[in-house]
């Protein structure tokens, strides 16, 4: 039964499964709501845990951010929406934060079984942190999961879309630990005279297959 739970989960380079939600902004269409947006969908364990208010703090302050980088925010967690609004209302009153984002209803737990999201191991009622980067083709591109106990990093997951919107844009690869202005990986030629042009370039080469260039 595990094998089959796991070959049914969304892979990167899947398209993103459509759903129909109840949410703390009204009944969303996925597909509807990811046109032409990038959209990070991810799930947290339970409202009116420690944990979770300060991930969705995190991602609520970050407004500015996700509006640049043309961006939408999506949550989940298996509560009720009266739950979301409450939950939402209170770390409000206490600390002027507004969740300003849907938050998926998940009672059924349909959409975190259609996600992947529930991981028997870890819970069978409580969804893991799982972070879902989805293009504006509706395309999976970058999956994180992290266990119940661990809160996300809010600058990692900047880092990512940061990343692979450049790379989309300017057709290029990022090595290890790289940062927003650090220079990018050029794809290696594949051909003999892609080679020799390369060694007459301008790039930075570690070696043929290895150049890299500022943007």
């Amino acid at each position: 039964m595990e094998n089959n739970l796991n070959t049914m989960m969304p892979r990167i380079g899947d398209q993103a499964p459509d759903f129909k939600a109840l949410t703390t902004i009204g009944e969303l269409t996925f597909s509807e709501y990811n046109k032409s947006n990038w959209v990070i969908l991810f799930s947290h364990p339970a409202d009116f845990t420690p944990v979770c208010t300060t991930e969705m703090s995190g991602f609520a302050t970050q407004g500015d951010f996700w509006k640049e980088h043309q961006t939408k925010l999506l949550g989940l967690s298996i509560d009720s929406i009266h739950a979301h609004i409450a939950w939402v209302n209170a770390v409000n009153e206490k600390t002027g934060v507004l969740f300003d984002f849907p938050i998926i209803a998940d009672l059924d737990m349909k959409i975190a079984k259609l996600y992947g999201m529930l991981q028997p191991g870890e819970s069978e009622t409580a969804a893991v942190r799982a972070v879902f980067f989805i293009d504006p083709t509706g395309k999976i591109r970058l999956i994180m999961y992290y266990p119940l106990n661990i809160g996300r990093n809010m600058e990692e997951i900047k880092r990512v879309l940061i990343a692979l919107q450049t790379s989309d844009e300017h057709k290029v690869a990022m090595p290890l630990n790289w940062m927003p202005g650090d220079k990018v990986i050029v794809p290696a030629p594949k051909t003999l005279e892609a080679l020799e042009e390369r060694k007459n370039s301008n790039l930075e080469m570690v070696d043929w297959y290895l150049a890299k260039k500022s943007l």
